[in-house]
């Protein structure tokens, strides 16, 4: 029998059967929803607290901080459980009621601030307090490391190599920098594409990060291709997903898969690999399936 932490990852993908609009090219979804703690996130955050750990920078007694959008709260308040570490996790207001919920579940003690930018400068204010320590994902190479070593490997597994498209919602940007580097290292022709929510738009998992806020992690030239997302595309997308494909997942994997359809209609053969970030019932207080 394994154990709660030896289950996450090896998620599985599943090719989609309806929305795909090019008999030619086949789309697959990465289902990060199925790991322990419904999201991408459970690799990153595993690999943060355990490399942090084994380096000595986390000793019982350390108390975890970190700002969050949500996914990366709910894994780590899992994950920092499980080694007995407390942690306080600092959250924009208008965050799903889920969300909190779970990450307090889990034990964490949850912080809300106003917007995500001044959560992650609270966050490094109380990181730098005696007996507190920060795992900052926005510049932390564990983030993008546990894609490096885990993500990206499995889809060129599960794909038999034949990947040709790679497409990711950035957030954190450190699924997209960790698979960009072991796709890369594997087949240099394999197109990397990052989604952005468009002027205006408001996509929760993606962001379009003011100069002074972009993630120290993201790497400009690791991204082949740029697609905006219109926050309505990511909707609509989301809720096709479910209702036509049986994926449930939230408006960011909505934007992602908004995306490879897009390119699937640009390119004349290929495999396309989008990523599903979480599940769809993070979302249910919301109006994404209302």
């Amino acid at each position: 029998m394994a154990s709660l932490i030896e289950l996450i990852g090896n998620t599985p993908m599943a090719e989609l059967q309806k929305l795909n609009p090019n008999p030619n090219v086949r789309i697959f979804a990465k289902l990060e929803g199925n790991n322990p703690g419904g999201s991408v996130k459970d690799r990153t955050s595993l690999n943060m607290i355990r490399s942090a750990m084994e380096r000595g920078e986390i000793k019982p007694g350390t108390k975890l901080v970190e700002a969050t959008s949500g996914n990366t709260g709910i894994a780590l308040a899992m994950i920092s459980g499980l080694y007995n570490l407390e942690i306080e996790l600092v959250m924009p207001a208008n965050s799903t009621r889920e969300r909190k919920v779970t990450m307090e579940a889990y034990g964490a003690k949850v912080t809300l601030l106003e917007s995500i930018e001044v959560c992650r400068d609270y966050a490094l204010e109380k990181g730098a307090q005696s007996g507190y320590f920060l795992l900052n994902q926005f510049a932390n190479s564990d983030n993008y490391m546990a894609h490096y070593k885990t993500t990206g490997p499995e889809i060129w597994r599960d794909t038999a190599e034949k990947i040709t498209h790679f497409v990711s919602a950035m957030g954190t940007t450190g699924t997209i920098m960790g698979c960009s580097r072991f796709f890369k290292e594997k087949n240099s022709a394999i197109e990397i594409i990052g989604c952005q929510p468009t002027e205006g738009s408001s996509i929760p998992g993606i962001r379009r990060w003011p100069p002074a806020y972009l993630p120290e992690i993201f790497e400009a030239e690791r991204v082949d291709r740029v697609m905006d997302i219109a926050e309505e595309e990511a909707v609509q997308m989301a809720r096709k997903l479910a209702k036509e494909e049986g994926i449930f997942a939230g408006m960011s994997s909505g934007g992602a898969c908004a995306a490879a359809v897009k390119l699937a209609n640009e390119i004349d053969q290929g495999t396309i690999v989008f990523i599903t970030c979480d599940r769809g019932d993070r979302y249910l207080s919301s109006e994404l399936f209302g």
